[in-house]
């Protein structure tokens, strides 16, 4: 392979088959066999999350239920989830690209960008850099990644997908049009099924048409999505990879109330918990990322408090995951008649999102949280153009525990 002939050189590094390779350690009889990692192995429409190149080969999708999984392999063997897990080794990889670059930027739970330009007078170029990573992970984590190596982050993120398992593969200015240009348009990063049909209807098939087609026609079917696209597939990309504390802003991100009386039965718990749950809910997805956990604090009108915290069985950011879990916590922790002075709702055991073909993943109430979460989506957009109390639960409005008129200050925690 030739070295690289621009002055940048970016690493897209991405765990293969990431959750079904962590469990492969913990269950190293299933090794040999077609296994996936689903949301509840005893219910048959449980999601599948991931699984292994075998189960890959018998057609078994991400995302499809456990039931036709079984159809399409009946041998198929089955585990669930532990988030906490994956996000532990997720540390631990990008602990691993930490020692060859502070450029480390995750995009996903098993997903980063690393910037080496400046490291390869001390560990070579970028493929040698990307082979030393690929042999301190196996060695050290038993774990195997594709790499991609490249003088832009979306270049290397094609890379990246361009052969798997365990590959690296070099995209260099002089021939990223033989490699990425006759790939299917499917296959360029940012472009989504609706982008797809829409160029594809244009007669516009592959990333090299894209690229080849006159930038003012492209603009005029995706508006300047269109023009970011058309630059990407000509490898006009200088988007930065971010240093690793970026993306360390937060290690939770909470909020609290004193309220303007005690609370007093569940009719006032579920009040304050919604008006706490869309504020966290609205500042995890202004972060980008998602909570795998939530804490609850409670303070009585004798000043005592107690702490309570749980585990979600998969990372969330939607408000009525988080009012659910808190109201599950009170029921369980206090009294209906016992006056509440306080509550802190705080969002812990924060994550990346997983890639976006395992967000439909783990229960079976996959429909209502993709709802709840555009809910969100949408509510955001009306604040920020019109304030943060232009739109509003119907539970929260006219309340008189002071909710609105006194917000105690965010609780994020920095690292």
């Amino acid at each position: 392979m030739s070295s690289m002939t621009k002055d940048r050189v970016v690493l897209h590094c991405d765990m293969n088959a990431f959750f079904a390779s962590v469990e492969l350690l913990d269950y190293p009889e299933l090794e040999g066999f077609p296994m996936a990692v689903c949301g509840d192995p005893k219910n048959r429409h449980g999601i599948i999350l991931a699984k292994n190149d075998l189960a890959k080969k018998y057609g078994v999708t991400t995302a499809e239920t456990l039931w036709q999984a079984k159809r399409k392999c009946p041998s198929l063997r089955c585990v669930p989830p532990h988030m906490e897990k994956y996000q532990q080794y997720s540390e631990e990889i990008n602990e691993i690209y930490r020692r060859f670059t502070n450029l480390v930027e995750p995009f996903s739970i098993d997903e980063s960008w690393l910037d080496v330009t400046a490291s390869q007078r001390l560990f070579g170029d970028g493929v040698e850099i990307a082979k030393r990573i690929h042999e301190t992970i196996h060695k050290e984590l038993g774990l195997t990644l594709s790499i991609g190596v490249s003088f832009n982050k979306i270049f290397a993120k094609l890379g990246s997908e361009y052969k798997k398992p365990d590959a690296t593969t070099l995209i260099t200015p002089d021939n990223f049009k033989d490699i990425l240009w006759p790939l299917p348009i499917e296959e360029m990063f940012f472009v989504g099924k609706v982008s797809a049909e829409k160029l594809r209807k244009s007669g516009i098939d592959t990333i090299g048409a894209l690229a080849m087609a006159p930038q003012k026609y492209i603009q005029s079917l995706l508006g300047k999505q269109g023009l970011f696209l058309h630059d990407s597939a000509n490898g006009l990309d200088d988007d930065p990879v971010m240093p690793y504390y970026h993306n360390e802003a937060h290690k939770s991100i909470g909020n609290s109330v004193t309220f303007s009386r005690d609370l007093v039965g569940s009719e006032d718990w579920k009040t304050a918990v919604v008006a706490l749950s869309d504020k966290v809910s609205s500042r995890l997805r202004k972060t980008g990322i998602l909570a795998g956990g939530m804490r609850l604090e409670i303070k009585d009108s004798g000043f005592q408090t107690i702490s309570r915290q749980r585990n979600f069985p998969y990372p969330v950011s939607n408000a009525n995951d988080l009012a659910s879990m808190a109201l599950s916590i009170l029921k369980k922790e206090w009294t209906a008649d016992k006056p509440i002075r306080l509550l802190q709702l705080t969002a812990i055991h924060l994550t990346y999102p997983v890639p976006e073909e395992q967000l439909t993943l783990f229960p079976d109430s996959d429909t209502n949280r993709e709802k709840a979460e555009k809910v969100g989506e949408t509510i955001d957009k009306i604040r920020n153009k019109y304030g943060d109390r232009a739109i509003s639960f119907g539970r929260t409005l006219h309340n008189d525990i002071g909710l609105h008129e006194h917000t105690d200050d965010p609780k994020d925690e920095d690292l």
